[in-house]
């Protein structure tokens, strides 16, 4: 992975990328005490970007607009806003032309996505997908708890693999991103941890396993050709 141009980091989407994050060089962002893993990118400062986010105690990032939309899950800490307070678990979309400025009294680290929203995305969601129910799916292991489906075909999901179960035919899809919570994945040849962040064009989906068992953040559909 090339790092010497932050503007233009996997920006292209018809790619395949795997990206563990948890080896990735903490950056400073332009609020103290905050800084960001790029996963993907395409511009500057305001830009169209997947990043995992780390709070220090007592930090902030001042008030803005999401002009076109924000979406994150907590995986540490409790993240803050106007809006109240998210624990770690908690899956947040902020439509577009939502504002707020966030903060952490004791720290947090979020998974976020900036600018990938539809337009006419209009409801913010807040989830806390420890609380959500995971039901069984059509492949034997792999159970599931939408999170958020939308009229284009997006959905987002937390998905959960037993220790060796097998999700072998997953074609038709839309494309796929997943993020490992917790566990191992099996993603065709390619073995992912925790921290693991995985984009793959429709047709490319691979087939999934876990040998010890994994919890997962999915969004699918969302890169139909």
């Amino acid at each position: 992975m090339d790092y010497r141009d932050p503007e233009r980091l996997n920006h292209d989407l018809g790619e395949a990328v795997i990206v563990c994050s948890e080896t990735l060089p903490w950056t400073p962002a332009p609020a103290p005490g905050v800084e960001r893993r790029f996963l993907e990118r395409e511009g500057g400062e305001v830009a169209r970007a997947s990043s995992i986010v780390r709070y220090a105690p007592a930090s902030s990032f001042p008030e803005h607009v999401h002009h076109k939309g924000e979406e994150y899950l907590v995986l540490s800490g409790i993240f803050s806003d106007d809006s109240g307070d998210f624990a770690e678990g908690s899956y947040v979309r902020n439509p577009p032309g939502s504002r707020h400025a966030p903060f952490t009294k004791d720290g947090c680290t979020i998974f976020v996505k900036l600018r990938q929203m539809s337009d006419g995305e209009r409801d913010g969601i807040v989830v806390q997908t420890k609380d959500v129910e995971v039901l069984p799916t059509e492949a034997e292991g792999v159970s599931r708890a939408e999170l958020y489906c939308g009229e284009d075909g997006e959905r987002v999901a937390i998905e959960v693999l037993k220790p060796r179960a097998e999700w072998r035919e997953r074609r038709a899809v839309g494309g796929e991103e997943i993020f490992v919570i917790a566990g191992s994945l099996r993603y065709g040849d390619h073995a992912c941890g925790a921290g693991a962040w995985l984009r793959f064009p429709a047709g490319g989906e691979l087939p999934m396993s876990s040998p010890d068992g994994c919890r997962l953040w999915t969004k699918r559909g969302h890169l139909r050709r």
